[in-house]
């Protein structure tokens, strides 16, 4: 099974297993792809010191030169990325039962996504942290690149999955603001999130963003969403009952009554998002939950390789 396409994975349950056959298939990929120049071992070579560790004494390059070099990890480079992951209850879409027939939904991509890159960047020696926010910061951790640290992590992604609320709204804005003051300058953040706000608070929304910015961030925003469902709205012309998962509100109606104005409507909001996050020189890729994981690895290797420039 290819778990960078495969997204209906029905048990989260071993998050770190799963995390690494992501990650073991997409480096497989890197070799047959236009990204092979990319490193997710190390940065380069140096020469060996007397006195340090031995262990990280490349023996191929000794083998070929006679000489002593090391692996100079990307530690060195104290990048520091914090994953930020939305938890309100819009992000639990398409709803997840015993009796439902979708296993995967926005908030189940984004834990596995999230638990790739924390597994990516601790291959790569790099520090990473992790914050869940709904209407408040739920979570909030510094940045590590221990084990004891990753599995910590990976514990709080779990609590996310296994714990679906109806009912959470979302505050980005405000959640976003005090993220962007309380971690360390220059770091890079990625974001989980549909980005789903009320209409009068995306100024508030953008002023947050910007405010990462301001902080030195380098910022990656992946807009989660369904797309066949969130953005062209293909549902069978009948009646449904739409119930908004946040505020709880019900209204039944015809799906083709609605369907021209809701995908105008996705459009503009979507645009508007895209123009603010290229004012701001932050990185927006949309991450369909129907086409796997390779899309958020890739968007973050080239990230950080320009960060090395």
């Amino acid at each position: 099974m290819n778990f960078l396409e495969q997204t209906d994975v029905r048990d989260l349950s071993n998050l770190d297993l799963l995390a690494r056959q992501v990650v073991e298939g997409f480096i497989i990929g890197l070799h047959k792809s236009p990204f092979h120049g990319f490193s997710v071992e190390f940065a380069e070579h140096r020469l060996y010191n007397p006195g340090e560790d031995t262990r990280n004494i490349d023996w191929k390059v000794f083998a070929r030169t006679d000489r002593l070099f090391t692996k100079r990890f990307e530690e060195e480079t104290n990048l520091r990325c914090q994953i930020v992951v939305d938890a309100s209850s819009s992000m639990y879409f398409p709803e997840v039962t015993t009796e439902s027939k979708a296993y995967t939904n926005k908030l189940r991509f984004s834990a596995l996504a999230a638990a790739s890159l924390m597994n990516l960047l601790q291959r790569q020696r790099d520090a990473f942290g992790l914050s869940i926010f709904d209407e408040d910061v739920q979570t909030h951790t510094h940045c590590k690149s221990s084990t004891s640290h990753y599995r910590l992590m990976l514990t709080h992604l779990h609590q996310l999955i296994n714990n679906p609320e109806r009912s959470r709204s979302t505050s980005a804005a405000k959640a976003l603001h005090q993220i962007a003051e309380n971690i360390h300058k220059r770091s890079m953040v990625v974001i989980f999130s549909d980005m789903f706000e009320q209409a009068e608070d995306l100024e508030h929304l953008f002023a947050a963003l910007q405010h990462l910015k301001h902080n030195k961030h380098e910022v990656i925003l992946f807009h989660v969403v369904d797309r066949p469902k969130e953005i062209d709205f293909e549902f069978e012309n009948r009646p449904y009952l739409f119930i908004d998962m946040e505020s709880g509100e019900k209204v039944r109606l015809q799906s083709n009554q609605v369907k021209s104005h809701y995908i105008q409507q996705m459009a503009k909001f979507k645009e508007a998002l895209k123009f603010k996050c290229l004012q701001y020189r932050i990185d927006f890729v949309e991450a369909d939950i129907n086409e796997g994981f390779r899309t958020v690895l890739q968007s973050y290797l080239v990230k950080r390789a320009r960060m090395r420039v």
